[in-house]
């Protein structure tokens, strides 16, 4: 239940939740390890485990976000009618980068009819609405795995470091 806090903070609802979202995954993946080892009593939790409830955090938080960050962009788009404006931001960015992936392919000597021809067709899909939907979701996926990762190095660190009451002295 701590991964849906984390998933909400992570996502672009909060205004500081994207800059703190490896912050939110690893305090949340810590927090379920520490609920885990007070509901079970266990004095020591192996660091796998530790990975597991940071990965089954993270999932929940990652996959969270992925799906409030899809709502909120579809609610811009569709009900508040900023879609023109998100076009435009998307086309700038497509401009740029083709821009770039130019002048790095002149600067290595290649064919110019040959990188132009690409370019065109990169070109094309990117403005696409099927490579532009395609692009944004992988970027979403991406970042999810991300995040996921991320709680599972919390996990995994919670399980190895954090040290239950009265077993401070008796660590070695």
């Amino acid at each position: 239940m701590v991964g849906i806090p984390a998933g909400v903070l992570c996502s672009e609802l909060t205004p500081i939740g994207a800059g703190l979202s490896l912050f939110w995954m690893v305090t949340a993946s810590a927090w379920a390890v520490s609920l885990y080892r007070k509901r079970t009593r266990m004095r020591r939790l192996s660091m796998g485990s530790g990975a597991r409830i940071g990965l089954v955090t993270g999932m929940l938080a990652s996959w969270l976000t992925l799906s409030v960050n899809g709502a909120y962009m579809w609610i811009e788009r569709f009900l508040l009618h900023q879609g023109t404006q998100m076009d435009a931001q998307w086309l700038a960015q497509v401009e740029t980068s083709l821009q770039l992936n130019q002048q790095m392919v002149a600067q290595m000597g290649v064919a110019t009819d040959q990188a132009l021809q690409f370019q065109h067709s990169w070109r094309a899909l990117l403005l696409s609405t099927e490579g532009h939907a395609g692009l944004e979701l992988w970027g979403m996926v991406a970042g999810a795995l991300f995040l996921t990762s991320f709680a599972m190095l919390g996990g995994v660190m919670s399980a190895r470091f954090l040290v239950p009451r009265g077993e401070v002295g008796a660590r070695r």
